[in-house]
């Protein structure tokens, strides 16, 4: 009786450490250990209220997240086009938890554009990105491009600040 189920364990170590083969895309054999368990994100979104909410459920290698959002357009004339958006985000695995959450506004025209993100964590720090850039035509040869950014994590002393700017003629 004990060797039929020394039998039994045997053949199911085999099974469950068989290798898998099958062929590519190309047509080449690929081998090696898989799981039985794929990984599988849930990714949604819906209009609602005149924007659309959206979402992604899944795993990776640092655990569970989940992702959800409302994004909005507010205006989009000959002011240029402002969007609005409020995210969140939550982390679970072994090496800790997060939770994050925050909000951005973007606007663009045909000459520049500028971005401002507000976000937060959980047991954690507050942060403001700003952003900004725009190309402007002087004559049909000369131009002038501009661009800058603020970065601040708030509790700290002084913000990150970038700034470029560029005058082109062409002759």
């Amino acid at each position: 009786m004990n060797s039929k189920l020394l039998y039994f364990f045997a053949t199911v170590l085999v099974c469950v450490n068989a290798e898998v083969y099958w062929e590519d895309e190309e047509g080449y054999p690929v081998s090696g250990q898989f799981s039985k368990r794929h990984p599988r994100d849930v990714t949604w979104d819906k209009q609602v209220g005149g924007g659309k909410v959206f979402g992604t459920l899944g795993q990776n290698d640092d655990g569970l997240f989940g992702k959800a959002g409302y994004n909005r357009e507010i205006f989009n004339d000959d002011r240029g086009k402002l969007t609005g958006q409020a995210y969140g985000t939550r982390v679970l695995g072994p090496a800790g938890d997060s939770t994050n959450y925050g909000g951005r506004l973007d606007w663009a025209n045909k000459n520049a554009e500028a971005a401002i993100d507000i976000n937060r964590q959980i047991g954690g720090r507050s942060g403001m990105t700003a952003t900004g850039s725009g190309v402007w035509d002087l004559d049909k040869n000369t131009r002038l491009s501009a661009g800058g950014m603020v970065s601040k994590e708030f509790g700290h002393r002084r913000p990150d600040v970038g700034v470029q700017a560029e005058f082109r003629h062409d002759w």
